[in-house]
């Protein structure tokens, strides 16, 4: 990633001075290292090849001026794995920022009363949601653990106003009993995003946060952090909800939908297809790779010159303009010629299990081909594993039954939170 960005400059806190040991052999770049915790000069590693700052050499750096900032210049770069696990740059200019404070800060309306929490790896996007929302309204920000066992003492200590996580974070509270009713009395606002987030646990979560709106933002990390919001209501959404998934639903102001066929034709109110997106939060490709920005970044029949992403995720828009997510295309998988769509499966385990943490994984693969579905599901307690399997055979086709369930203590996520099927099939073939 330090290759691919072009940075020429690498700032080391004195927590990550044993990684650079590890890092520098491997760069052949030259590069410069500012060490703000050391005073006095770097060791080993050997840095000749590079120029080397410490704190002592800091006091004589002039009086910072006010930049002068381009709408089009990058704010960030960020590395998305995507499907492929090869890292792609998305470089988040000034004007897609800020196109997404200018809205959101007005709808959420925070203000220097609140305190705000941050969930979110600097890694992932939702991160300068997390920072900037808050430090523009002049807010308090509130750094939480990654221990979920204190997540609801954190709330009460620092009388958190706002919450902002993945749903995954909910969901381990709700499996450790800590979503009594009432249990989040400070919070004024809860948003989900990065997730499908299930009927069930926003109800759980609306029930301990009784005085919170709750919303459910949408948005990949090539659309700016959100682009589209859904405000659960108790009575009306339940009804609303698809496959027991809260819908994602309007867009944002100023900016733009569509969903396209194979062919990339737009499809009327109701159909399923795959969501494309447009406007001033869209970002303009990947750094440095023509190839896959043009198989990403599209002009769609009919739309112009407007460039469109293609977000990979299936979903539909009603007549209302609302739109529901129905999956990832590349979860979508083929088990005997049919088409698998994974997380309908993992509504049923959902409500099999009572709410627990599971999982489907393509098992095994061979050649690139799964021949078949298992089911993972947190915790190590199997009495219910027949329940489990008779639910799946009444609800879903014979193709999409799980063939085996698998218990794991922990289910492991990636760095953004969420869970990480890839390693879960890997922990599979280890036990076999």
């Amino acid at each position: 990633m330090l290759s691919a960005s072009g940075c020429k400059a690498v700032i080391v806190g004195s927590e990550c001075q044993e990684s650079v040991k590890v890092l520098l052999p491997r760069i052949k770049e030259s590069f410069l290292w500012i060490f703000p915790d050391t005073r006095s000069s770097v060791g080993k590693p050997d840095f000749s090849a590079h120029r080397v700052i410490t704190a002592k050499d800091m006091r004589g750096v002039a009086e910072p001026c006010e930049p002068r900032v381009d709408n089009n210049a990058p704010a960030y770069l960020l590395f998305t794995s995507g499907s492929t696990g090869t890292p792609k740059g998305v470089a988040v200019s000034q004007g897609n920022v800020t196109s997404y404070l200018n809205f959101v800060g007005p709808r959420y309306a925070l203000n220097s009363d609140d305190r705000c929490s941050q969930n979110f790896d600097l890694t992932f996007d939702l991160s300068v949601h997390d920072l900037f929302v808050c430090w523009d309204a002049g807010a308090t920000l509130c750094p939480c653990p990654e221990q979920y066992l204190v997540l609801v003492s954190i709330i009460k200590d620092k009388e958190l106003t706002v919450w902002f996580s993945v749903p995954s974070v909910a969901i381990l509270a709700s499996k450790l009993d800590l979503l009594d009713a009432g249990a989040f009395p400070s919070l004024r606002l809860s948003l989900f995003c990065g997730e499908a987030l299930s009927a069930r646990l926003a109800a759980d979560w609306q029930r301990a946060a009784p005085r919170s709106i709750l919303e459910n933002i949408y948005g990949p990390t090539e659309a700016t952090i959100a682009i589209s919001h859904y405000t659960w209501d108790p009575d009306r959404s339940p009804m609303e909800c698809v496959r027991g998934i809260v819908p994602i639903g309007w867009i944002f102001e100023g900016q733009q939908c569509c969903i396209v066929d194979e062919a990339l034709s737009p499809l009327p109110a109701g159909e399923p297809g795959e969501l494309c997106l447009a406007g001033s939060q869209v970002t303009t490709g990947y750094l440095n790779d023509p190839v896959r920005s043009q198989q990403q970044f599209v002009q769609l029949p009919g739309s112009g010159k407007t460039r469109w992403y293609r977000t990979g995720d299936l979903a539909k828009q009603d007549e209302s303009g609302c739109l529901y997510f129905l999956g990832r295309k590349d979860q979508q998988v083929k088990i005997s010629g049919f088409r698998v769509e994974l997380q309908e499966i993992e509504q049923v385990l959902g409500e099999a299990t009572n709410g627990k943490l599971a999982v489907a994984v393509p098992w095994p693969v061979s050649d690139g081909t799964a021949s078949g579905i298992v089911a993972v599901i947190r915790g190590s307690d199997s009495s219910d594993d027949d329940h489990v399997l008779k639910l799946c055979e009444a609800r879903l086709p014979k193709y999409m039954v799980p063939a085996r369930i698998y218990h794991m203590e922990d289910l492991p996520l990636n760095v953004s939170g969420k869970v990480d099927r890839q390693k879960i099939a890997l922990l599979i073939d280890s036990m076999e």
